[in-house]
C-alpha cells in the first residue's frame, strides 16, 4: 500500500498526458455521442482517451490507489487514495469550441480534499492547490491566488453554467440572489471556480453536479481562502447542490438566501 501523499510534480504529469489528448481533438470535427437516449449528454473522444492517459499513469504508479472518472468509472474503491477524474470538464463548451472547459484532476486522501488541478491547454493555463495553498501558472506567469474579499451580495460578481441547471423548487433561490448581485455571467463551466479562486469573480452557485465535476475543484478554491459547501453549508465532495464564494461573510449570508 503507498503511504506517501503523491505530489504536484505527478499531478502535472497527468495533466501533460491528458492536455495531449484533449489538444488533438478540440476544434475538430470528431463524432460526439450522445450519453442519453432522451435529451443531451455529450461524449467526445476526448473525454476518453484522456481519462484512459490519466489512468494509465496512474495504475503504473500507484496501483492500489482507487480512481472515479466520469467515463470510466470507479476501481479499487476501498483505497485510502481516491482519484477523481474529469477529462473534460465542459463538454458542450468543448464541442462549441470555447475554452471554458478544462481537465480536472483531484485527490482526495483519508476523504480530505489533498490536491486538486484544473488544466486548460488551450489557453495554456493551470491552476492547482492542496487546500492550504493555490497556485496559477500561464500566459500572465506564475503567482498564487487568493480569492477577494467581497461580503455584500451588492458588490458581489456571480457566475454560473446555465440557469437551466435549477429545478423549479431550486430556479426562485437562485434568482434571488442572482438579482441582488451586482453582474452575473454564463457558461463558464470549471473556468468560473477558477475564476473566483484567483480573486475575479466572488461567487459560484450550480447544482445537479457530480463528484468528479466539483471534487478536484475543491483544494483549489479553499487553498486560495476561499470556501466551498452544499447549499446546506454541509460537504460538497459529492456534489449536488453548490455554493463556492470567495469571502466567508458573504457565504454565510448566502447559505441563509438559499434556505439554510
Amino acid at each position: 500500500m503507498s503511504n506517501i501523499l503523491p505530489d504536484v510534480q505527478f499531478l502535472h504529469l497527468l495533466a501533460d498526458a491528458a492536455d495531449k489528448k484533449t489538444l488533438e481533438h478540440f476544434r475538430s470535427l470528431d463524432t460526439v455521442e450522445n450519453k442519453l437516449d432522451q435529451g443531451f449528454d455529450p461524449v467526445t473522444v476526448a473525454d476518453k482517451s484522456a481519462e484512459k492517459a490519466i489512468r494509465e499513469l496512474i495504475q503504473g504508479k500507484y496501483p492500489d490507489h482507487g480512481i472515479i472518472g466520469e467515463e470510466y468509472g470507479t476501481e479499487n474503491e476501498d483505497s485510502d487514495y481516491q482519484w477523481i477524474l474529469d477529462p473534460v470538464d465542459g463538454t458542450r463548451a468543448f464541442i462549441t469550441g470555447i475554452p471554458t472547459w478544462g481537465t480536472l484532476i483531484g485527490l482526495r486522501h483519508k476523504q480530505e480534499a489533498s490536491l486538486g488541478m484544473l488544466s486548460q491547454p488551450y489557453n495554456g493555463e493551470r491552476f492547482w492547490g492542496n487546500g492550504s495553498s493555490a497556485h496559477y501558472k500561464g500566459p500572465l506567469g506564475e503567482r498564487r491566488l487568493k480569492t477577494r474579499r467581497c461580503s455584500r451580495l451588492e458588490d458581489a460578481i456571480m457566475c454560473t453554467t446555465s440557469p437551466k441547471l435549477f429545478t423549479l423548487e431550486e430556479t426562485p433561490l437562485y434568482e434571488a440572489v442572482e438579482n441582488k448581485a451586482r453582474l452575473a455571467r454564463y457558461g463558464t463551466d470549471c473556468y468560473a471556480y477558477a475564476m473566483l479562486a484567483a480573486g475575479l469573480c466572488d461567487i459560484v452557485i450550480e447544482s445537479g453536479l457530480q463528484t468528479y465535476d466539483i471534487f478536484p475543484l475543491i483544494a483549489i478554491i479553499e487553498g486560495a481562502g476561499g470556501t466551498v459547501t452544499n447549499w446546506q453549508g454541509g460537504s460538497a465532495h459529492d456534489g449536488g447542490q453548490i455554493l463556492a464564494t470567495g469571502d466567508p461573510q458573504l457565504h454565510e449570508y448566502l447559505l441563509k438566501m438559499l434556505g439554510n
